[in-house]
């Protein structure tokens, strides 16, 4: 964790998922949590988009094997922290997801992050392969919201995502960050700061080769965001770096 001008920022790594085992996943996030890494996350498709023939793991599976394993140090961040990026509304009844949290909570209390989506036309591929609906877009995002109140009641951390447009109606209805995907500093600024602000993560690739994975993370925190969090492959000790220097940087460009 680390404290800026314009609050804290931690880091995370999105897990390699789209495998047959989840060998990799698992000693990426050691290799993760042992850098420093604040969290890590998982996607949740039925296979990576755009290619039906390949795998994909279940996140729940993978996030609990990783708690019960034991021996995760304690981060920085006040971690470590486990999470999906996004679970997605529809693909199983509310209650399904919501019990699934709650299992994950159990096992973690206070450590827990429902990263909520509602899909889009690219995912919308994986519904109907198996005969589930996929409703218009203001009926999903009723449904996220309707979830992500049920799991803040619960006491769980929730963070909706926005869109391209990065919404924030449903993070607001919800009392939840609004989480973007590989959004420009800018917009991530815009919806952080201002009299209408909300709490604000971002997700997305990390930068081809790890050049400039530290730029980003300083961008990101001077622009607000509370965490940054990469898709694999990237460096965890890199990221961790990436982070101090942020911490070390942001101070003096934020206001004060």
């Amino acid at each position: 964790m680390i404290r800026t001008g314009s609050g804290v920022i931690r880091t995370g790594i999105v897990l390699p998922t789209f495998r047959e085992t989840p060998a990799d996943a698992l000693e990426a996030a050691h290799e993760a949590f042992a850098a420093g890494v604040d969290g890590v996350f998982c996607y949740d498709h039925l296979w990576p988009l755009g290619e039906p023939d390949r795998p994909a793991l279940a996140p729940f599976p993978v996030l609990a094997s990783l708690i019960a394993s034991g021996g995760i140090p304690a981060t920085p961040g006040g971690g470590p922290y486990f999470g999906t990026l996004v679970a997605r509304v529809g693909l199983v009844p509310n209650a399904v997801l919501f019990g699934q949290f709650r299992a994950l909570d159990l096992l973690a209390p206070g450590r827990v992050i429902a990263g909520l989506g509602t899909g889009d036309r690219l995912s919308e591929a994986e519904n109907r392969a198996y005969g589930i609906p996929f409703g218009p877009a203001a009926e999903r995002r009723a449904e996220m919201v309707e979830l992500g109140t049920a799991l803040r009641g619960r006491g769980i951390t929730v963070w909706v995502a926005g869109g391209l447009a990065a919404r924030v109606v449903e993070a607001r209805a919800v009392g939840a960050a609004l989480n973007v995907w590989d959004a420009e500093p800018s917009l991530v600024a815009s919806r952080s700061q201002g009299p209408e602000a909300v709490e604000v993560t971002w997700g997305g690739p990390a930068p081809k080769g790890g050049a400039g994975l530290e730029a980003k993370v300083v961008e990101l925190a001077h622009a607000g965001a509370t965490w940054a969090i990469f898709g694999w492959p990237v460096d965890p000790g890199a990221l961790a770096v990436a982070a101090r220097a942020a911490g070390e940087t942001v101070p003096l460009m934020g206001s004060g």
